[in-house]
């Protein structure tokens, strides 16, 4: 069904037509025919049959447009006193009367007679009354589309067109004297901004707006070079008037790029984001109830601390880890100590908001019950710094604990906003208050370095810090919070314990809790170790268990060969790893061996070290062996050179055959020893004398009877040795 105001648009012609106005019968119409709202082509209104536009609507020949680009909304009432409400209260008094005279208005020779009679009265042109009626019947007959359409016109961040003639407010040497008004910006002028934009001021070594400005002008505006007395080329530039102005060149900087574009290229991505990104969601959206998301950071602590073991000794300032619930702002976990940042500090935090904390504050004297600090869950899903939680050794929450890591991304604190908050209600509440705090401002001269102010150790101060944390839980009043309505109507307080427990019954079950060995060995790091005949090794350690001496691993290793299997360490000890029950039910620890005893107490850096320095002490010491091989090489081949040549001279002498000389092995070897023997006997008191060896040696003898001089009287022994002397040969 048809209705005044309605759009009809014709799906052959694609022309558009308003419905002005129907007769009462429901027959016919007045329309006015419409092309693009841009365009003011003059169309006046005429007759149509309802049923004709009723017939093309149902036979899909026209539609009913539901967007309407022609009506435009009336927001110059809120400032009735602004410019272009005045211009549409005047342009409303020239047409007022003659647009209710319906339907009279929409004859051609009718509304000419009455435009006749009041341009009489105002003055006012008949093109004016026509351009005024027609936007009129346009804009859907609403008093706010008489004014003109100042959303087609240009202005401050709009492009404008041209016919030549110079746009904008000309130049003040044009006013006094004959120069040229100034230059339009064409498109091959913005072609040169936007490459002088990304060539001078969007790298990161960037230089300002007006100094690109003045880059472009130099580089793509010169006419020519001219060399100062140095010899330096100078750009020629032409006069003022020729070149674009730097506030256009802003101007289309501003309009091309918009905030969010300027502020990355001002600031960067990472600025951005961090301080000028839109905030469109509320925190509590993304955290339904207690536990869908910890977060979890470390800080340095601002503070300096003292040995336990002597208090004259400064150790530097402590890492502070805090896990927080995202949902109730409670802190369900801490760790405070020298680890990190990195993952060693992280997986203690994350051990502590896994476990009850009853025992904990129990270590440190502190006693609560368990409604003060209620908390020994895993959540749904942590998120951390791009840093120690991404990691192979983090691997292990998601694989043996299933909860997800969840990684901001590099700079952006945003990600996690409740944890950051807390290292400064930490610093305020609890740290700068302390002994040996560190002091932002800069140290006068001559001032005591407060440094050497502090008094407490490490246990100390992670007392401190347990009371700031219980304090928080209990009693910080969280005015900002953003209570949704269920809390509301429950009358619940914003305190991070009271929401914790009143989310637990009414926004929970995504809670989970384990046994502290089990939470503590998914916690560990993972790697490979191989079994081997000399144990269970690991970084040249060797360890054995129970069900490797049970099972005869080691036995196994020596006769088919090496396996590796899967162990979980802490790096902090080498004492100890631990190996996964074969029923997955537990763990079983594996300790040193006797032949690994000397990295008993040791961290497995240290264990790592004392190996590198090994290796480094083989390598160093190659030189020196390789040396004295040399050495005993060449010493060696002397020795045998020397002999050599000795007895190569003897062969010359002799007249001996080699089948002569062989025969004569065993009486050689008599003679040889009872000399040996004579040498060697031990004879205190007196050592036989060279002059005596040598007279045994050249004893007178005769070929025939040599060998009964030597030869003594025959015996079941000396036949013995002569069997001994037969094997020899």
């Amino acid at each position: 069904m048809i209705a005044v105001g309605m759009l009809i648009e014709w799906v052959e012609t694609e022309y558009m037509e308003r419905i002005l106005w129907i007769n009462p019968s429901y027959t016919e119409c007045y329309v006015i025919r419409l092309n693009s709202p841009f365009e003011e082509q003059v169309f006046f209104p005429h007759l149509r049959q309802v049923e004709a536009i009723s017939s093309a609507l149902n036979e899909d020949a026209a539609i009913v447009r539901q967007i309407d680009p022609y009506v435009r909304f009336n927001v110059s009432s809120l400032s009735p006193s602004t410019v272009k409400q005045e211009e549409n209260n005047k342009a409303w008094e020239l047409i007022k009367d003659l647009v209710v005279d319906e339907p009279d208005i929409y004859n051609e020779k009718l509304r000419w007679a009455a435009i006749c009679d009041h341009m009489k009265l105002s003055g006012a042109t008949a093109k004016t009354y026509y351009k005024y009626l027609r936007r009129y019947w346009a804009g859907g007959k609403l008093i706010s589309a008489v004014s003109q359409a100042h959303f087609r016109k240009g202005g401050k961040g709009k492009k404008k067109s041209h016919n030549g003639n110079k746009l904008g407010r000309p130049s003040r040497l044009s006013k006094g004297i004959n120069v040229p008004a100034g230059v339009n910006i064409t498109e091959d002028i913005e072609r040169i901004f936007g490459l002088s934009v990304k060539q001078f001021y969007l790298p990161k070594k960037r230089k300002s707006l007006p100094k690109s400005y003045d880059e472009m002008i130099a580089k793509y505006f010169s006419v020519g070079d001219l060399k100062d007395k140095e010899g330096n080329k100078i750009p020629l530039l032409p006069p003022k008037e020729e070149l674009p102005t730097f506030a256009s060149f802003k101007a289309w900087y501003y309009r091309t790029y918009n905030a969010r574009e300027r502020s990355i290229n001002n600031e960067g991505m990472r600025k951005h984001n961090l301080k000028r990104r839109a905030v469109l969601n509320s925190a509590i959206d993304e955290h339904f109830g207690p536990g869908s998301i910890y977060q979890i950071d470390a800080t340095i602590g601002d503070v300096y601390l003292v040995s336990r073991f002597d208090r004259t000794r400064l150790i530097g300032r402590p890492v502070i880890y805090v896990v927080i619930d995202a949902f109730s702002r409670l802190i369900v976990g801490m760790y405070v100590g020298l680890e990190g940042p990195s993952w060693t500090g992280a997986r203690m935090a994350l051990a502590n908001a896994f476990e009850n904390k009853v025992d904990y504050c129990k270590q440190y004297g502190i006693s609560i019950n368990e409604e003060q600090w209620p908390v020994h869950h895993l959540p749904k899903a942590i998120i951390a710094d791009n840093a120690e939680l991404k990691s192979k050794a983090s691997d292990n929450v998601v694989g043996g604990l299933h909860t997800p890591l969840l990684n901001a991304a590099p700079y952006r604190a945003d990600w996690k906003p409740y944890v950051e908050q807390m290292f400064n209600l930490l610093n305020v509440k609890a740290i700068k208050w302390l002994p040996g705090a560190v002091h932002k401002r800069q140290r006068e001269r001559g001032e005591k370095d407060y440094r050497l102010d502090g008094k407490m150790t490490l246990d100390e101060f992670t007392k401190c810090i347990i009371e700031t944390v219980l304090e928080h839980n209990l009693e910080k009043y969280m005015d900002y919070y953003e209570m949704d309505k269920d809390m509301i109507a429950a009358h619940v307080s914003p305190y991070p314990t009271d929401l914790w427990n009143w989310g637990i019954p009414h926004r929970g079950g995504g809670l989970r809790t384990f046994p502290s060995d089990f939470v503590r060995f998914h916690l560990m790091p993972k790697d490979e170790a191989t079994v081997t005949r000399e144990g269970i090794r690991y970084e040249d350690m060797y360890y054995s268990c129970e069900t490797a001496i049970r099972e005869a691993w080691f036995e196994q290793a020596a006769s088919t060969g090496k396996w590796k299997i899967q162990i979980s360490y802490d790096f902090r000890s080498t004492d100890v790893i631990y190996i996964q029950a074969k029923n997955r039910q537990g763990f079983e620890r594996c300790e040193l061996t006797g032949r690994s005893a000397r990295y008993k107490g040791t961290t497995l850096e240290e264990a790592r070290d004392y190996n590198e320095i090994a290796k480094i002490n083989r390598e160093l010491s190659g030189t020196r062996t390789q040396q004295s091989k040399t050495e005993y090489s060449a010493k060696r081949n002397a020795i045998i050179d020397e002999a050599t040549q000795k007895t190569n001279a003897e062969l010359n002498r002799s007249d001996k055959s080699n089948t002569a000389r062989t025969k004569e092995i065993r009486n050689n070897r008599r003679e040889e020893k009872e000399v040996n023997r004579e040498t060697e006997k031990f004879d205190i008191g007196k050592k036989l004398s060279s002059q005596d060896i040598s007279k045994v040696i050249e004893l007178p003898r005769k070929e025939e009877d040599t060998n009964d001089i030597l030869r003594p009287k025959t015996n079941k022994r000396d036949t013995f040795l002569n069997v001994l002397e037969d094997l020899d040969e």
